[in-house]
């Protein structure tokens, strides 16, 4: 099934091969359309996948801060999500 994460009437990224962990698509980095997205300083823990990343997603000049997730270099038991992306804060997930 073809998953999509939408933000600000955007499609910010669109796959087939999304990976759900904990109820979360996450993304496969080359489905991300990254001219939506800066990096952010924020950053949190999880016990079991490591330390997250976050990214503010930028549509049309609205700012969505740490809209997207994603962990860089992950604990072994995540290591299947290194660098794909999950959203939240009103970024919708949807079947295409």
């Amino acid at each position: 099934m073809t998953m999509r994460a939408i933000w600000n009437d955007t499609v910010l990224a669109e796959s087939d091969a999304t990976i759900v962990v904990e109820g979360n698509h996450y993304f496969p980095p080359d489905s991300v359309r990254r001219e939506f997205f800066v990096p952010s300083p924020s950053h949190t823990s999880c016990p079991w996948k490591g330390q997250a990343s976050y990214e503010t997603v930028i549509v049309d000049g609205a700012e969505n801060a740490d809209a997207a997730w994603y962990y860089p270099d992950p604990k072994e038991a995540a290591a299947e999500i290194r660098d794909y992306r999950a959203f939240w804060r009103g970024v919708t997930v949807t079947d295409a």
